[in-house]
């Protein structure tokens, strides 16, 4: 009972967050313009989570196909229409209304969602679930629990807040709502100023708190509030404008727009390269200040790149980048989150997949599995928050400055080498696991990895790649010296 509480956990959070990214994606990719789709703030959406953890207890074992998809359709359909009539019972708002839909179930539902919902239910169990037993498994049960309990606590905290927001929106627009009566219908002639005034500044409160919502959900509808959310819409597109000018210009005509404009792949991927860079920087001076000798250390065979750094720098980016008008706490707060959990899972799939770990903090204060720890969530934390404030805004209007043309094509041309490199470089730590267990190489990839990356040059890209027992075996080299050093100067 215990694994199956602490297995549908990671189903909530993986599927929130693997919910959130499809309708990113998608409507993102729709609008050309980055979106946060969901309810909160944080990249999760919880009803997707708990629709996909109903899928994976109550029908993880149904092996009939046919059956399976008319019951998944049927619970994920029941659930979307009783979540959201419940909502706009509750509320008084309606995310997306069926209305105008020849096919719908009282307005809450499209005739096609049951069949995606089918579809999802079978690709789901048959595919998606399966490697999640293997997992909690791979995982100590403290961690196994500790990962998803602490993001589900700031889920739950997002949540009560969203909620919050939502109360104070419709009593907001109640307000607005009372005003505007006293105003009259024609509001562009309203002869009392001092209503005018308050009706105006009901809209410039509700940008400070409640608009994210509206940009999430343009399709929002209140029955009660029409008018008054109408008028709060258009008063938005004002609002985003300016503050998004005061972070990062915004350019309206699409051919007057410069090379990797936004948050576009592009952009992104210079950000990776260049994070990617960085970290090896900041690897390399923390050796020579830290531990005083100079010491080479990538995470490919070729060029100075580690991923992790270029990857925690889009991850915090993407998750980040609509807060930084926010309390630098905050900013804080959720940059370590986000950089110890990126770290943690970095180090969990390349030992699962490579049989290797980079990086070993099992002998640090309060460390998570000896892949991450306190300390450096806290540096994390910091990067995250000069990378925001700081780095971001500058690097991003340096990558705009590229040429448009030679701009994609070096682009393309990285894509290539860094894709190449991420291939090569697995296949090399493949081959120098094999060789140490005097495997002879099967493949030409083997032999070409045997010629050009041989141990001597692993071990000098990689001084520290080894494996849970070979670190094990350290530790326990170094605690026997410790003690032989206390006894010898007693």
């Amino acid at each position: 009972m215990m694994r199956l509480f602490t297995e549908s956990l990671w189903v909530f959070i993986l599927f929130s967050f693997l919910g959130w990214a499809a309708r990113f994606a998608y409507q993102s990719i729709k609008e050309r313009r980055v979106i946060n789709p969901g309810f909160l703030t944080l990249p999760f959406m919880p009803s997707i989570g708990l629709g996909f953890v109903l899928l994976y207890v109550f029908l993880l074992r149904l092996d009939n196909i046919i059956m399976l998809f008319f019951t998944s359709s049927l619970i994920l359909t029941l659930f979307k229409y009783f979540s959201a009539r419940m909502f706009e019972r509750s509320f008084g708002f309606k995310w997306k209304d069926y209305s105008d839909s020849k096919y719908k179930l009282n307005a809450y539902v499209s005739i096609w969602e049951p069949l995606a919902y089918g579809l999802t239910g079978v690709l789901a169990v048959k595919l998606a679930f399966l490697p999640i037993k293997p997992l909690v498994l791979s995982m100590p049960l403290w961690v196994a629990l500790l990962i998803p309990a602490a993001v589900i606590g700031l889920i739950i905290a997002d949540t009560v807040i969203s909620f919050i927001t939502i109360v104070k929106l419709r009593k907001n627009l109640k307000q607005m709502e009372d005003i505007s009566k006293l105003l009259g219908d024609n509001s562009s002639e309203i002869p009392d100023e001092a209503l005018r005034e308050e009706y105006e500044h009901k809209m410039i409160k509700s940008s400070r708190f409640r608009l994210r919502l509206i940009k999430a959900f343009p399709d929002m509808e209140s029955f009660d509030y029409e008018k008054q959310l109408s008028n709060l819409k258009e008063y938005y597109d004002l609002v985003k404008k300016r503050n998004n000018e005061v972070y990062e210009k915004r350019i309206e005509k699409k051919e007057d727009r410069p090379f990797a404009y936004g948050l576009s792949f592009s952009k992104l991927f210079w950000l990776f390269v260049i994070g990617s860079v960085f970290g090896t920087v900041l690897e390399t001076v923390w050796a020579l200040f830290a531990e005083g000798h100079f010491e080479m250390r990538v995470g490919w065979v070729l060029g100075p790149f580690i991923p992790v750094y270029g990857g925690g720098a889009v991850a915090i980016t993407l998750c980040l980048y609509k807060l930084h008008s926010k309390n630098d706490v905050i900013v804080f707060v959720f940059s370590a989150v986000i950089g110890a959990t990126f770290e943690y899972l970095c180090s969990f799939f390349q030992e699962k997949f490579l049989g290797t770990i980079s990086w070993d903090y099992s002998d640090t204060l309060f460390n998570i599995d000896g892949r991450t720890n306190l300390m450096f969530a806290l540096i994390w934390g910091f990067l995250g928050l000069v990378w925001l404030r700081y780095l971001y805004p500058l690097i991003s209007r340096l990558i705009e400055r590229i040429p448009k043309k030679p701009g994609k094509i070096l682009t393309v041309i990285l894509c290539i080498f860094m894709a190449i490199d991420g291939v090569l470089s697995l296949a090399a730590i493949d081959r120098k696991n094999k060789r140490a267990e005097g495997i002879p190489p099967k493949t030409v990839i083997g032999q070409f990895c045997d010629a050009v990356f041989p141990d001597e040059y692993m071990e000098f890209i990689y001084p520290h790649m080894g494996t849970k027992e070979t670190f094990a075996k350290e530790r326990e080299m170094k605690a026997k010296k410790a003690a032989h050093e206390r006894q010898k100067n007693a």
